[in-house]
């Protein structure tokens, strides 16, 4: 499978792209800094870049099965700015399936279910930015005719990989508090092989 990975540098992404890279998969990164990724393996290809340029995203989108973005917001607009313009790459490449890692703040809300958890007094966060960034590209990917699928993990400790833990759709696992990174990367890599929780956000936490 060819998988472009954007975001290849961060934490959940560089997790990601080691993942594909094991199972032997053509992994695209774009990153706006070569060396931050330290990998060689005859199937990755980086590529320096910026998501907020067209072309640049154009460039990496030709001959790609199926997009994982693990952008996270760093306190700035790139989120927001950046889907635009993957989904209109997407679509001009006949690119269907994009698998996201958004916050569980998007998530329903268990107290007040009309609403997301961010926007509740379930969210514990003094400041909603990131979780607003992250709410706007869910809209977006609803409105797309992209079969996209939205990780939504809760507090992002390292941690190692334990592979047991718990996911539910549109809602946090009732008492979750955590997940690691390593588990919330293995989880978003096995959704290029499975269907399940396509157009759906999947909170999700030990």
């Amino acid at each position: 499978m060819r998988i472009l990975v954007l975001g290849a540098t961060g934490r959940v992404g560089s997790h990601i792209v080691s993942l594909a890279l094991r199972d032997e998969h053509s992994v695209t990164a774009l990153v706006r800094t070569q060396n931050k990724l330290n990998l060689n393996d005859e199937n990755l290809q980086i590529v320096q870049g910026n998501v907020l340029k067209k072309q640049d995203i154009e460039n990496v989108m030709v001959n790609v099965d199926i997009v994982i973005s693990a952008l996270n917001t760093d306190g700035t607009n790139t989120l927001t700015k950046s889907m635009p313009l993957i989904l209109e790459a997407m679509e001009k490449q006949h690119v269907k399936r994009i698998i996201s890692i958004g916050t569980a703040g998007i998530l329903q809300s268990r107290l007040t279910p009309n609403v997301l958890r961010y926007q509740s007094s379930e969210s514990k966060r003094k400041t909603t930015f990131a979780a607003e960034e992250h709410h706007k590209v869910y809209q977006l990917l609803k409105k797309s005719d992209s079969d996209w699928t939205i990780v939504c993990p809760t507090y992002l400790p390292d941690g190692e990989y334990t592979g047991t833990y718990r996911i539910e759709q549109d809602f946090l696992p009732d008492g979750g508090g955590e997940i690691s990174v390593a588990d919330t990367a293995e989880f978003a890599y096995q959704q290029i092989q499975s269907k399940e929780y396509v157009k759906s956000r999947v909170g999700i936490a030990y």
